[in-house]
């Protein structure tokens, strides 16, 4: 199978609304809170309009789930060094090439993952403390979202591990050659899901992306969670959306 070309990951990773603050890839400032909140995404900019008017717009609650017999996601994720970004609105951790899953028949190359506090997903209407999304694509652009939840306890290494060399500062990367990090680590043994069609949950708000939530939860400390919280200066959330016509698969 053909790679993902390099101006490919370029436009991917700008394409979830998560390249770097105040690089020229914005179109318009944006934020969780006040006049350039979630609920005004949409007017901000004419490249944002979807984020209004869009009907398979994510994060949802996930309820009223349909039997679908769902297949194993198959996991190939490596250990890589760190390389993370502290964009502005999340902390970002870019994954070397050579991961990915395969779901549908196709492979998904992973990209990154971030953070959200508190979930932007809710399950059964519950909201959870932290949600980490990894981001993939496969070989046509074609976006696929892993999305774990965590709730309150022991303190998650991962995490611990993003945490302790993440940068103050927005706009700032640090990339560590000899700290490696294993994403296998932040995900639970048993890898049961549901899924749906949905968006991204930052600009431009895409749609077409398969959102696969994983049924376990896993751990991290309320330290973890607070110094996070504290960083990104509130929450970084975009409320739930509408489910209209579409179904819950697990």
């Amino acid at each position: 199978m053909k790679k993902i070309s390099v101006l490919l990951l370029a436009a991917l990773l700008i394409s979830t609304g998560l390249a770097i603050a105040g690089s020229k890839t914005h179109k318009a400032h944006w934020g969780y809170s006040g006049h350039e909140g979630p609920e005004q995404w949409g007017a901000l900019s004419r490249d944002y309009a979807l984020c209004g008017s869009g009907k398979n717009q994510s994060p949802v609650n996930l309820t009223g789930m349909i039997d679908a017999r769902l297949k194993p996601i198959n996991f190939n994720y490596n250990a890589v060094p760190l390389d993370v970004v502290n964009n502005g609105h999340t902390i970002k951790v870019n994954y070397a090439e050579g991961s990915s899953i395969e779901v549908d028949g196709k492979m998904f190359t992973l990209l990154q993952f971030h953070f959200h506090t508190p979930s932007e997903n809710h399950i059964h209407g519950k909201s959870y403390p932290m949600e980490a999304h990894l981001v993939h694509a496969d070989e046509d652009g074609n976006l696929a979202v892993v999305a774990v939840m965590f709730e309150k306890g022991k303190a998650n290494s991962v995490v611990s591990t993003v945490w302790d060399h993440m940068p103050s500062e927005a706009g700032k990367t640090i990339t560590m050659p000899d700290v490696t990090i294993d994403i296998n680590d932040m995900l639970p043994r048993k890898r049961d899901y549901y899924r749906f069609n949905g968006s991204l949950t930052t600009q431009p708000c895409t749609e077409g992306v398969r959102w696969f939530v994983l049924k376990t939860a896993m751990y991290a400390s309320t330290d973890q969670f607070e110094k996070f919280h504290s960083l990104m200066q509130g929450d970084t959330n975009r409320p739930v959306q509408p489910l209209n016509a579409r179904a819950i698969l697990e």
